[in-house]
């Protein structure tokens, strides 16, 4: 009898914790207590299988540590969910339950997807028009640091922000990381079969905190700024990291995976490595969020149908109008260069500058980020002489300008009744560019030009217009006194650069 009690004691407590009620597109977490023994996170398979009438999804599980397997689930229909656990260890197969996926509430509107082949939209159908930012090593900074940070994007400037998964070693990113995502020891000496949880644990925490406050998190998943190796993994190294993030990550609905940050400067990859990478996201991410990756000096094929959108680093944003026709798909400039002070020629326009960029962008049918490169310190000396803390690597809080005039452009498109295409308001050879919703609402921008006035000959004449003046530096709008606008105007100026005119249906 003792001998049989020993036996039982010995053997893994099976204990499940799960909620009884979820929104859609909200979270269902299962949390399952099994063995610790050995290495669960190559020897141990776990997933489950969810369904509802005729949906089934097959959802993989991971190994958070400590005997604890979690398998996260994202309904996408509202109803009754059942589901079966499936795993090669006995005391985690074969675990049943349900749970009720009720309707989505308050700001809820699901992941964001490609729609109409050139646009975002929520998956319930609410317009998507991304202004990011670009924060690489935030999540790695500590409580106090990302904290400060997210106090900083409350304020509403951005709906999107670009940060890795890994640490990051560059110009004022010269810390080491409070946690690394493998175990072993640092600086090279990793046990690459072993992830660590609180890494991962760390980095879903701010991807949580992001959704509450209605932002993407688009998410680096290598980037080449590295001195721990992570860049240098075998193949079989990144597949089972890409399998781990995609098991831990891919349930929040706010994620987006970018392949890589400048993925030519990785050496160690080959372009059939990122090919593989893009055909690994696809073919495993249950929910089949959105796909970009990134560039330095070399183009991906952004024809790739695996990828959803072009995601592009380059300064010359009005050519949206341009690639999103030849990759048919949408264009977001990640990077345009930064506003700031640094010695870099990268990270020094101006906030007029920035300003300006986000306006060609927008104006010509694509999306456009943001980024801030300030050091407070003399700009002269070189980075490992200067404890700056810049908004581009870790965050904490914009010292720019350009910050209020995106969010002031943001609400400006966000005021459109539907998404934004090129519109032929002025002539082809004119250096301005329009989008419209239709022929209701019309933003035609001028650059940093100052003319007196403005010659408009595409208004439509079948339609009668009001217009406005919209200052985008000192974000002022102010009206046209002629309010019954059609086909060919001349509109005068208050000869600022950066002057929006904005025309309006009168029966909207």
């Amino acid at each position: 009898m003792k001998k049989i009690l020993f036996i039982l004691l010995l053997l893994p407590v099976v204990t499940t914790f799960a909620q009884n009620k979820v929104e859609k597109w909200h979270i269902f977490e299962l949390t399952l207590k099994g063995t610790s023994n050995g290495n669960p996170f190559t020897e141990i398979q776990i997933s489950a299988e969810f369904i509802n009438g005729n949906h089934r999804k097959t959802i993989d599980g991971f190994y958070d540590g400590n005997g604890i397997y979690k398998i996260r689930f994202m309904p996408q229909e509202t109803g009754t969910w059942n589901y079966v656990t499936s795993s090669n260890s006995k005391s985690l197969n074969n675990k049943k339950g349900s749970f009720e996926c009720i309707a989505p509430t308050g700001n809820n509107h699901g992941p964001v997807v490609v729609k109409d082949t050139f646009y975002f939209a929520y998956s319930d159908g609410k317009p998507h028009y991304s202004f990011g930012t670009t924060c690489y090593a935030w999540v790695h900074q500590g409580d106090s640091m990302a904290d400060l940070t997210l106090k900083t994007l409350e304020k509403g400037y951005f709906n999107k922000i670009r940060f890795c998964i890994f640490p990051k070693d560059y110009d004022w990113s010269k810390n080491e990381p409070l946690i690394y995502p493998f175990e072993g020891k640092p600086l090279k000496d990793w046990d690459y079969t072993r992830f660590n949880p609180a890494c991962f644990q760390n980095i879903e925490k701010r991807i949580a905190q992001l959704d509450a406050l209605g932002i993407e998190a688009d998410l680096i998943v290598f980037h080449p700024y590295d001195r721990w190796g992570f860049q240098n993994m075998d193949a079989q190294t990144d597949e089972r990291y890409i399998r781990y993030i995609i098991a831990r990550f891919s349930a929040y609905k706010n994620v987006w995976w970018s392949m890589a940050n400048e993925f030519d400067f990785m050496k160690a990859k080959k372009m059939e490595d990122w090919d593989k990478f893009i055909r690994l996201f696809a073919g495993n991410d249950p929910y089949n969020h959105l796909r970009g990756i990134h560039n330095g000096a070399v183009w991906y094929d952004h024809t790739n149908p695996l990828i959803t959108h072009a995601s592009i680093q380059n300064e010359e944003t009005y050519r949206s109008k341009e690639l999103r026709m030849k990759y048919k798909k949408p264009v977001v400039y990640d990077e345009c260069r930064y506003e700031g002070n640094i010695p870099w020629s990268w990270g020094n326009i101006t906030p007029q500058e920035m300003t300006n960029k986000f306006w060609r962008g927008i104006t010509n049918g694509g999306f456009v980020g943001h980024g801030e490169t300030y050091v407070t310190e003399n700009p002269a000396k070189w980075p490992s002489e200067s404890d700056d803390v810049l908004w581009w690597s870790k965050g904490g809080v914009l010292r720019g300008q350009s910050a209020e005039r995106i969010k002031f452009a943001k609400s400006i498109v966000e005021q459109s009744p539907g998404q934004l295409s090129p519109y032929p308001l002025f002539f082809d050879w004119m250096p301005f560019s329009a989008v419209a919703y239709k022929d209701e609402y019309i933003l035609a921008y001028l650059n940093l030009d100052q003319p007196k006035s403005a010659f408009i000959n595409n208004l439509p004449k079948n339609a009668t217009y009001k217009a406005e003046i919209i200052d985008t530096w000192n974000m002022t709008i102010m009206p046209v006194e002629n309010s019954e606008l059609k086909g060919t105007v001349l509109i005068q100026l208050p000869q600022k650069p950066g002057i929006v005119i904005r025309f309006k249906k009168k029966d909207i």
